[in-house]
């Protein structure tokens, strides 16, 4: 295969000869793990286009993905490309269904329509606390999730952590949350763990959002575990302690330390 001075791409092999315009529009057009699996094995030629910054930086420009910064430019925009297509929550079922119970006080844990509309109208349920203390927890392995060692030790990409909670307008309760960054062991590196938060009774019932991001934590992590929950302070029969949920984990990464030699997915 060769490219002609018209600018017409020939495969011999596959008996095309087509503008190299219309292949880039056409490799644009396909989804990106096909291109970089397959499209980019087809020939030198369009393994060239393929590799080149300037197609990512376009499909990057086409679904709307720009660094928060446009005078610092990402160094590798494949990389960029794959790690912001592919930020997602790290949290299973945030919007209570399913963690793992660390305690499970009172009359237990349960899930309820929320009792106030959210800020968001498609989250319509919650996790609710009762009269003895209720904590759930879940454990995120990074590796597993698709980040590997060098690239958490490398860039140490922000991690965001967000949760949302309120309290019942005929009841006192109380809210807690502890996040970990953890090594290998699951020993912790880095804890974030506010004071915890008071409600007293006949309250407005506010939805509250609790967030904080991890940064410049140091080589190491490679677990998150997240634990939250809470407890009704007047201690009633029932489900009258905080309610959580749209709790979530992030990866977040910073476009000026991305490494061209650091690979995630």
């Amino acid at each position: 295969m060769g490219q002609s001075e018209s600018g017409h791409i020939h495969c011999s092999g596959l008996q095309a000869d087509v503008p190299l315009a219309v292949v880039e529009e056409i490799l644009l057009n396909l989804p990106a793990h096909q291109v970089v699996r397959v499209c980019r094995l087809v020939c030198y030629e369009w393994k060239e286009l393929v590799d080149s910054a300037a197609h990512w930086r376009e499909r990057c420009r086409r679904e709307g993905f720009q660094p928060c910064d446009a005078s610092r430019p990402p160094d590798d925009w494949r990389l960029f490309y794959f790690l912001t297509k592919n930020r997602h929550n790290l949290l299973k079922n945030p919007r209570a269904e399913g963690w793992k119970i660390v305690q499970n006080g009172g009359d237990c844990w349960v899930a309820e329509g929320n009792r106030k509309p959210f800020p968001d109208e498609t989250v319509t349920k919650c996790f609710v606390t009762s009269y003895g203390l209720c904590l759930k927890q879940q454990l995120i392995d990074l590796k597993k999730e698709g980040y590997s060692d060098a690239f958490m030790d490398r860039l140490q990409p922000h991690i965001k952590i967000t949760d949302w909670y309120a309290p019942r307008f005929d009841c006192g309760c109380q809210y807690e949350i502890s996040v970990e960054l953890l090594d290998r062991r699951k020993k912790p590196l880095c804890t974030f763990q506010p004071e915890k938060v008071f409600f007293e009774q006949w309250n407005d019932e506010p939805w509250c959002q609790m967030t904080h991001v991890f940064k410049d934590y140091g080589p190491g992590v490679r677990f998150v575990r997240f634990t939250h929950g809470g407890v009704d302070t007047q201690f009633w029969a029932g489900w009258y302690g905080i309610r959580v949920t749209n709790s979530s984990v992030e990866i977040s990464v910073r476009t000026s330390a991305i490494f061209a030699n650091v690979s995630n997915h």
